[in-house]
């Protein structure tokens, strides 16, 4: 059987489509067995269903050999008298004989299912011939097979777009050719994506490795508090042993600065991340997290953006619609729609992400390349208008030298127009890190060893260390790639000194503390930035909004995967076609009555595959809300579990 599923698998290029194949065939093998609906009964033109499956064959053996050579007693008689002779009556049962009180199983199963114990051997070796069948088969056709092939990294446009950009003039139709167009048949009427090749398509800059419009930068909303921390610890307890992963971080993060967060591998800077925008839900975290001097409250996370290392997108959306469904859902309720698309697309300005603003996202590898998924995950937070902090996890990691150089640019850009960041980078080139003001230093064990400006080319960075006993940096060397050596955190470096402690008794760490306790002091006398209908409120939209704007986006998905409604009408058709013909015309006999009741049980429990078809999407969308939209408290779990289940 698990040939068969995968042999059928990988006929399909979609997982809907497969399953209702997979459906009706195993609808099919379960009814033709010969037990539920015996062979005696079977139609003529179905028949032949019987001796092509395999379950039948298995089934037979199975009840031969359980039934062949043995007694059954019998409870029910003919006439039902308990005071006649046994020579008068008869069991109540298919093969029973006058006068006798038990059914013999070799009997039954011959006149009931046409079951027989010679065939058993006859039925192994059929089944080992369609294992070996389909395995051959399955291997067969995936050899040759081209389904799931990525078709590259193409920019995807539904057809109504490009002929909106085609009178605008951005895409040059004489230079298309009939490789570059999609014919997928995913979208509706109006909505078929048209593909265009990266080299063909669009007359702009695609990489968006320009400097973007300085208009829509100024657009964007600046941050004007600051966020600091004091004494950051986190515990999780592992087995019966309580592990520090963080181990007092102080440091702070103001606006219109570029915070860098490094360290070595498994030195907590992540996990700091997540401590400090509140997202870990495990483990205990201890220490003091202020805004402006006040605790934070529960509408911290939807007064930060943080964008995550992996790059999570409803691949059916394009990129507009992706940055107004945050914006929708994140930016404060008293906005009207009008200034939210507004600013949507001043976030498309600054991204550069004009050319593709109309793009299908897609998957990797198919539909957007890797740095522009990464522009769109940045513009998802940026949409949201963070009033507060932006948070990056690695922002440049698995991206080459020029994509990194890009996105890293565009960090610094945000920045110097008033947007507070913080982000993870893991061994930087000398030119990435000299983008950076402030630097929050960590070993193992989520332990600091320098918080503090960076200087022009590291020189305030280097001075630190070299004045604390390191060997003097070469003039060529990453500052990056020298600080882990001095910690002793390369691979193959080594160190006697121990700078955590010497970090502890520095002046810098003490200036540090009297600078943390000064903002302690004075900022909660300032007036608090955030208004008191933000910090009331967990979510910024109200419910029925939430639900509005969810199910829209639930509707568009399933609109441009017509795989998904075309097989479930598929489904429902072909078996109750099916289903229809095989009991077609059934009697009123106690078997015909009993095949009536089958039919109904199977109507009934069809129910479960048009579930199974919905899991795939559902599985989909509960792994981008848990991963991302959740934590950042876009929409409720209430709103999800309604959409996805009405």
């Amino acid at each position: 059987m698990s040939h068969i599923f995968r042999t059928v698998g990988s006929c399909f290029d979609t997982l809907p489509g497969s399953l209702t194949f997979v459906n009706l065939i195993l609808m099919a093998l379960m009814v033709y067995a010969g037990f539920s609906l015996p062979t005696v009964t079977m139609h003529g033109w179905s028949r032949w269903i019987n001796y092509i499956d395999p379950i039948a064959y298995a089934f037979e053996a199975l009840i031969a050999n359980e039934f062949s050579g043995r007694q059954f007693d019998c409870t029910i008689f003919v006439p039902a008298y308990p005071d006649m002779p046994m020579e008068n009556k008869v069991c109540a049962v298919v093969s029973a004989k006058p006068g006798l009180s038990y059914i013999n199983g070799t009997d039954y199963i011959a006149q009931s299912f046409g079951y027989y114990s010679s065939h058993n051997w006859r039925n192994f070796g059929i089944l080992i011939g369609y294992a070996a069948f389909f395995l051959i088969t399955y291997i067969s056709i995936i050899e040759g097979s081209k389904v799931g092939m990525q078709k590259g990294e193409k920019i995807v446009f539904q057809l109504s777009t490009l002929s909106k950009l085609k009178k605008q003039k951005r895409v040059d139709y004489k230079r298309l050719t009939h490789n570059d167009i999609e014919t997928t048949a995913g979208f509706a009427k109006g909505e078929k994506p048209v593909g265009v090749t990266e080299d063909n398509s669009v007359s702009m800059n695609e990489s968006g490795s320009g400097s973007g419009s300085s208009k829509g930068v100024t657009r964007l909303v600046a941050s004007q508090e600051i966020f600091h921390w004091r004494d950051v610890c986190y515990e999780v307890k592992i087995k019966d042993e309580n592990r520090r992963i963080l181990d007092h971080v102080d440091g702070w993060v103001k606006p219109g600065t570029l915070t860098a967060l490094m360290g070595a591998s498994g030195a907590g800077k992540t996990t700091l991340l997540d401590v400090l925008a509140n997202r870990v839900t495990m483990g205990v975290v201890s220490g003091q997290m202020f805004v402006n001097g006040h605790l934070r409250d529960h509408s911290f996370q939807k007064s930060t953006g943080y964008v995550q290392q992996l790059d999570l997108h409803l691949e059916s959306t394009t990129v507009r619609e992706a940055l107004r469904f945050s914006a929708y859902l994140r930016q404060s309720s008293d906005t009207s729609k009008k200034e939210k698309d507004s600013y949507v697309e001043s976030v498309i300005d600054v991204l550069n992400m004009g050319p593709y603003a109309d793009a299908i996202v897609g998957v990797a590898g198919e539909g957007l390349n890797v740095e522009q998924r990464k522009r769109l995950t940045i513009g998802v937070e940026l949409a949201a208008k963070p009033q507060l902090l932006l948070f990056l996890d690695e922002p440049t990691s698995g991206l080459d030298s020029q994509t990194a150089w890009s996105i890293c640019k565009l960090i610094r850009k945000l920045a110097n127009n008033g947007q507070a960041i913080m982000c993870t980078i893991h061994q930087p080139s000398a030119l990435l890190i000299d983008e950076f003001d402030r630097l929050l230093f960590l070993a193992k064990g989520g332990r600091t060893v320098y918080f503090g400006e960076l200087g022009d080319n590291c020189e305030t960075l280097i001075n630190y260390f070299e004045s604390n006993g390191a060997p003097p940096c070469p003039p060529n060397a990453n500052p990056a790639e020298w600080m882990l050596e001095v910690i002793g955190a390369a691979p193959g470096s080594h160190t006697t000194v121990d700078y955590h402690q010497v970090w502890l008794a520095s002046e810098e760490r003490a200036s540090i503390r009297s600078e943390l306790a000064k903002m302690e002091e004075e900022l909660p006398k300032t007036k608090p930035i955030s208004t008191a209908e933000n910090n009331k409120n967990s979510y910024s939209a109200p419910y029925w909004y939430q639900y509005f704007i969810v199910t829209r986006r639930c509707f568009e998905n399933y609109w441009r995967n017509p795989s998904y409604i075309w097989s479930k009408f598929y489904l429902v058709v072909l078996t109750s076609l099916f289903n229809g013909f095989t009991f077609y015309n059934e009697g009123t006999s106690l078997q015909g009555m009993q095949n009536q009741m089958l039919s109904t049980f199977i109507y009934s429990i069809l129910v479960l595959s048009y579930g199974n078809q919905m899991l795939p999407y559902f599985t989909d969308a509960r792994s981008l809300y848990e991963v991302r939209e959740r934590p950042s408290k876009t929409f409720s779990w209430a709103v999800f579990i309604a959409r996805n289940h009405s």
